[in-house]
């Protein structure tokens, strides 16, 4: 796969699994892609959760997509950094696929909101994909 197609493949199918580690305890956990392009791949959660924590600890993780209709995984590690931009978090809130968002931003006060709302992005990760044709194959890495 190209890096295009990877990232095609992504916003075609935004729910993911995210690994992190707690101590020394794996965590998984599905999540929603925001974007996935050149800039990197993008996706938000709350700083009151466990995962935000986990994240800001240990900033190492890996995300997997799965296009369950083409038999196809992808995996991709690599560093997330937390991005502050409110302009950005708007973006997001009120993106058509994100309206779950706008009772928690409209309940709160605005600052209240930029301050609890992360965004996260990973850029230069490797993707490895795995289809079961190629279940013994070498792994191919691909910089995204």
């Amino acid at each position: 796969m190209t890096k295009q197609e990877v990232f095609e493949l992504m916003s075609r199918n935004p729910v993911f699994h995210l690994a992190t580690a707690e101590d020394d305890q794996p965590r998984v956990r599905g999540m929603l892609l925001y974007k996935a392009d050149e800039s990197g791949i993008l996706f938000h959660t709350g700083t009151m959760k466990d995962v935000f924590k986990q994240i800001m600890e240990n900033p190492r993780a890996e995300l997997c997509f799965n296009d369950f209709k083409n038999g196809i995984q992808v995996r991709v590690s690599g560093k997330l950094e937390l991005v502050d931009d409110n302009n950005l978090k708007d973006e997001i809130s009120e993106h058509p696929s994100r309206k779950f968002l706008k009772p928690w931003k409209e309940s709160s006060d605005l600052q209240d909101f930029y301050n609890t709302f992360a965004v996260f992005r990973l850029r230069n990760g490797i993707a490895n994909t795995w289809t079961m044709e190629k279940n013994f194959a070498p792994k191919e890495e691909i910089e995204l």
